[in-house]
């Protein structure tokens, strides 16, 4: 027996099926293609700068300002200030008086000579006025000097030196100086009367004596000769 099927879906051709399903894809990857777009766009955050290090140098710069202000015057016054010369000091010459012919003095060449300061001699040289005396010369024919006491002696250092009986006169002796105004190594030149023998006693009493040594040009001639004479008398008694 013969039979007949209605027509469903199902029993469409595949052609058909493949066409509907492709275009249902289709619609479905649109559709996450326009969501995805859309939720796509998202507005990023700006990026936040590191914080700068500012460095205030204002109040270095306003500490100095005042200094600045007192030192700019000061510059301003050193520039403003004048400068001074030390002047020139030319000495004046000395005013001569005026001289006539007739003030001149004429001099001779002789006076002219003798007056002339170069020759005259220098000190302490030759025999100057500080310069002992010469009176002779010694037992070797040293230079004799005239003795300069530098204390005259006492009767009492003298008369324990007398001979017996002796007479009024003079002893007369030469004694080399030493040190210490002292002499030595005296000798007898001469006595008054002789025979009295006073030069003797003066010989004998010279230890005791205190002679300045001689002087020439100044220096002190130790070790040189005097001449010492002692003068007796009897007193009034």
């Amino acid at each position: 027996m013969a039979s007949y099927t209605f027509p469903s879906a199902f029993g469409a051709t595949p052609l058909r099926r493949r066409l509907s399903g492709l275009g249902l894809a289709l619609a479905v990857n649109l559709l996450l293609f326009l969501a995805l777009l859309t939720l796509g766009v998202v507005t990023l955050p700006a990026p936040k700068s590191p914080p700068a290090l500012v460095v205030e140098l204002m109040a270095s710069d306003s500490a100095a300002a005042p200094q600045r202000a007192k030192a700019a015057p000061e510059k301003a016054r050193n520039l403003a200030r004048p400068v001074l010369h030390r002047p020139t000091i030319v000495p004046e010459a000395p005013k001569l008086p005026n001289l006539h012919p007739t003030d001149l003095i004429e001099m001779s060449s002789e006076e002219l000579a003798a007056a002339d300061i170069s020759r005259l001699p220098k000190s302490g040289a030759g025999s100057g006025a500080g310069d002992s005396k010469e009176v002779g010369r010694g037992p070797n024919g040293e230079v004799l000097y005239a003795a300069e006491w530098a204390r005259h002696p006492t009767n009492a250092e003298l008369e324990g030196y007398l001979p017996r009986n002796a007479p009024e006169g003079s002893g007369l002796i030469a004694c080399r100086t030493a040190p210490g105004n002292r002499v030595e190594d005296c000798i007898e030149l001469a006595n008054s009367p002789p025979g009295s023998h006073l030069a003797s006693a003066v010989r004998q009493a010279a230890w005791q004596f205190r002679v300045r040594p001689p002087r020439r040009n100044g220096k002190e001639l130790i070790g040189s000769w005097v001449r010492i004479e002692i003068d007796y008398y009897h007193s009034g008694g």
